[in-house]
């Protein structure tokens, strides 16, 4: 039975049951948990609250399925994920109200998520055709020696709530591309826009068992988690979070050897030199910042402006900043919408006091906002910020930016790269010297030259540092994290 929604739907193809070998079940202990709005603070749904005895099922569902998904056709798997990707398409007005409630973005922002998350599905069915081996000549005689890729079997996904989708498209368009098939674990407060999308995908065509869907409590996530890292069929592990339980998730995927995909937390720096295009560096961290109330991996924590351009800057963002409307992810006027959670109002609020301790001034915010029962904090803006502040150390994942004055290339550099955490960098400036020179030196997987926006399914997505390792997205790199590489000599006669 389709699931009763809180906002009007053109197609009844939303569930609330797991998704496991093509079938819509409940938890074996019949628990559920509830789906809050982070809007008003209300439970709006519920999905099954799955624990560690949910797992094997799942997992040999998955693997059984893998055993013939392993030999489709490559163009075959290309048709299904862009048949995926159609339907997704055709129904991404409801998905983006499904991912608003769930997350609390505002609308606009939930369509702009759903956009980006199908340049996976599209590019990944081509990456699909376009796995391939090599053969060369050795040294020795009489030999030639080549390689084969192959699909490495069963993949598990423990995915984020903050751009559900996009994590899901992402990491599974990659595994059903090698020829591997998933089971997903979602985050608490996303699970409903992820059934959405094992619906589709079981009406796109793939095989019962390719994409599986366990949801879970976060009491019970952390169980649920292990048994998938520690379960013997499950060879590969891809997870999306923070640098705290990706070092957990490594070490359980490290008893059993499984190649792993960590993609965690950023506290990314931001860099305007005297000589850029202010308004260029204004309309990218206006983006970049406040895009799903900062709360983004990616997303500019730590923003250094040169001496020359310091104040004139802050004027400029904090009367932009001041346009923005916070409210709920529905409303048409809104322009920003609540935290997801509430442990991410207290964040913020830490910081905020945090900052002010060492001598930080706050030139806009500050505070929660009162709204209807929501996670709201205001958009907040601090000034004179410093490296003894939580905020410099620290992934926000909050609406709150903090503002570093000074005066050197040199000492922006060792400021920015002065961070556990290596994600992602940003700079903006006119000098083509300067912009190679932070190119190399950056401490950064991803590099933002004059640019906010570094992702897209072509170009591949991971960090360094405690960022994690491995890549998502780009060519031949993130479909390779999902394949084993078999290599074969073979002996000839009377040849060469």
């Amino acid at each position: 039975m389709a699931l009763k929604l809180p906002f009007e739907a053109s197609h009844p193809f939303h569930r609330d049951k797991s998704f496991v070998n093509g079938d819509w079940i409940e938890a074996n202990s019949g628990a559920r948990f509830d789906v809050v709005d982070p809007g008003n603070g209300k439970v709006w749904a519920s999905a099954p609250d799955n624990n560690a005895s949910d797992v094997d099922a799942a997992v040999q569902a998955a693997h059984e399925a893998f055993q013939s998904y392993r030999t489709v056709n490559p163009r075959t798997r290309a048709r299904w994920l862009l048949k995926w990707d159609e339907l997704i398409r055709a129904n991404k007005e409801d998905l983006a109200k499904i991912l608003t409630y769930e997350t609390g973005k505002p609308i606009a922002e939930s369509l702009g998520e759903i956009d980006y998350s199908l340049g996976f599905t599209w590019w990944f069915a081509g990456e699909a055709e376009r796995i391939q081996g090599t053969i060369q000549t050795p040294a020795a005689p009489n030999r030639r020696v080549f390689t084969i890729k192959q699909p490495i079997g069963v993949a598990a996904a423990l995915v984020p709530w903050n751009f559900p989708i996009a994590m899901v498209l992402r990491k599974a368009s990659a595994a059903l591309a090698a020829g591997c098939c998933m089971v997903v674990k979602p985050s608490p407060e996303t699970p409903l826009s992820i059934l959405s999308l094992a619906y589709l995908a079981g009406q796109a065509g793939f095989p019962n068992g390719v994409l599986n869907v366990l949801t879970t409590s976060l009491e019970n996530t952390p169980e649920l988690s292990e048994a998938l890292c520690r379960h013997s069929l499950v060879k590969k592990v891809t997870f999306t979070g923070s640098t705290r339980v990706g070092k957990v998730v490594a070490k359980l995927c490290a008893d059993g050897l499984k190649k792993v995909t960590l993609e965690l937390g950023g506290n990314c720096p931001f860099l305007i030199f005297d000589d850029a295009n202010i308004d260029q560096a204004l309309d990218a961290l206006m983006t970049l910042k406040w895009r799903h109330a900062g709360q983004a991996c990616i997303t500019a924590n730590r923003v250094y402006i040169q001496r020359g351009i310091y104040t004139k800057f802050v004027e400029m963002l904090t009367e932009r900043t001041k346009q923005l409307v916070v409210g709920h992810g529905a409303g048409k006027a809104t322009t920003m919408g609540p935290l997801t959670t509430p442990r991410g109002l207290d964040k913020a609020e830490a910081h905020v006091q945090d900052a002010k301790r060492f001598g930080g001034k706050v030139v806009l915010g500050g505070g929660k906002i009162k709204h209807e029962g929501g996670y709201f904090f205001e958009p907040t803006i601090i000034t004179g910020a410093n490296k003894e502040m939580a905020i410099t150390q620290e992934e926000s994942f909050a609406p709150v930016l903090a503002l570093y004055e000074f005066e050197t290339e040199e000492e922006a550099l060792k400021a920015a790269n002065d961070t556990s955490m290596g994600l992602a960098s940003y700079f903006f400036t006119k000098d083509v010297d300067r912009t190679w020179r932070l190119l190399e030196n950056l401490q950064a997987g991803m590099i933002g030259a004059n640019s906010g926006n570094q992702s897209a399914a072509e170009s591949p997505f991971g960090g360094i540092k405690d960022s994690g390792y491995g890549k998502e997205s780009g060519k031949d790199v993130a479909v390779n994290e999902y394949l084993i590489t078999k290599t074969g000599t073979l002996s000839l006669e009377g040849h060469f």
